[in-house]
């Protein structure tokens, strides 16, 4: 096998393995599982993967990349920090019936019981507050927002957000989505000492 073709193979797993755990979840998902969905032998799995932990952790790792990817993207643009807020906001509140909330719920859930995903899981929200909190500090500085503690707004804007999202992802119709985005644009302005509809 040739390294290009182990990389294409390893995305495809990840993939599919991604898939696996959003229906069957975290604890129900068996490598058999992600080789049979994969159309592949169980060895082929263990060759990339060590263990079903390293497995999991790795496709939890790469679902939360896709979003990162854009995170970073709108991070180092040169849009204004007011922008740079709204798009935050909108990738981070869940969507519809988001595929990548029900993992990440999953994920905090199985990391009580699995270090290697807790870790993983750690590191990746841990970006989320980082980004938010350049964010903030970036409008604080052009006078844009007023905020004392950038980081802990952060922290508080993306609590409510978790809060919400575990909400309307385990509870279908539990609010509308209008309400989900008001309490979400009320609570980041009160954050930065700005009115909620510039976040329109």
């Amino acid at each position: 096998m040739t390294r290009r073709s182990a990389e294409v193979r390893l995305d495809s797993l990840l993939s599919t393995a991604c898939d696996v755990i959003v229906e069957r979840g975290l604890a129900n998902t068996r490598t058999s599982d992600v080789a049979a969905a994969a159309g592949v032998s169980q060895a082929l799995v263990f060759y990339h993967f060590a263990t079903k932990e390293n497995l999991l952790a790795q496709a939890f790792a790469y679902a939360a990349e896709q979003d990162l990817a854009r995170l970073h993207s709108v991070v180092h643009s040169t849009a204004t920090p007011l922008e740079k807020l709204k798009k935050i906001l909108r990738l981070y509140a869940p969507q519809g019936r988001s595929k990548s909330w029900a993992m990440w719920i999953d994920g905090w859930s199985e990391s009580l019981r699995t270090p290697e995903l807790e870790k993983v899981s750690r590191r990746l929200d841990l970006r989320w507050k980082e980004a938010l909190t350049e964010v903030i500090t970036a409008g604080v500085d052009e006078g844009a927002f007023k905020c004392d503690d950038p980081a802990g707004a952060a922290w508080r804007i993306l609590a409510i957000i978790d809060g919400l999202a575990v909400q309307v992802t385990v509870h279908d119709r539990v609010m509308s989505r209008r309400q989900l985005s008001e309490w979400i644009r009320l609570s980041a302005a009160r954050e930065i000492a700005i009115e909620p509809a510039q976040l329109i």
